[in-house]
């Protein structure tokens, strides 16, 4: 079954597009390519419990399995040694993709206590990264069984040449910019 965002982006999304920036065929419109959630954990140097549990929680957010990320050099005054896991991260692509993404709009970030917009974060090459403070915005996870609140970013990778073309994609699909 198709995502109602996905349907959204070919009914709606690509003619906007198409007359905005003058696109002759469809496929020169931009689309996001995949999402990509991650999340450090510092404190993971003293407690190994930690990964496991982001990674629990990033997989009942993402709706796909997590994976722990590991330390790539050993750096001394952390004490950290390479191959240590630091972090969880998740890339989601196709139907999953735009699950999470109308889960987001719809339900997570309406949620954030006084909720100004997102500040825009473009790389330079048609990709948004934005942070999120605290994971209890998703309604997937029970606040009763955090045992502690962590933050993540999250990074939307379009297929948009410039981060002009990546906003107004954005836009159309809803995302709340600040003014």
């Amino acid at each position: 079954m198709e995502s109602k965002l996905k349907n959204e982006y070919r009914d709606r999304v690509v003619p906007a597009m198409k007359e905005r920036f003058g696109y002759s065929n469809s496929l020169q419109v931009p689309r996001l390519e995949k999402i990509v959630l991650s999340q450090g954990i510092g404190a993971a140097v003293a407690d190994k419990k930690l990964v496991d549990a982001a990674v629990e929680e990033m997989t009942l957010i993402a709706g796909q399995k997590a994976v722990p990320t590991k330390s790539k050099k050993d750096i001394s005054n952390f004490k950290l040694r390479k191959g240590m896991p630091v972090g969880a991260r998740v890339t989601l692509r196709g139907t999953k993709m735009y699950d999470f993404l109308e889960r987001l709009l719809v339900s997570s970030l309406p949620r954030i206590r006084d909720f100004q917009g997102i500040k825009e974060g473009f790389d330079g090459r048609g990709n948004f990264t934005f942070g999120i403070t605290e994971q209890i915005i998703f309604p997937e996870i029970e606040i009763d069984k955090v045992n502690r609140i962590s933050g993540m970013d999250i990074t939307l990778v379009s297929s948009a040449k410039t981060d002009m073309e990546c906003k107004a994609l954005l836009q159309e699909f809803g995302m709340p910019f600040k003014k």
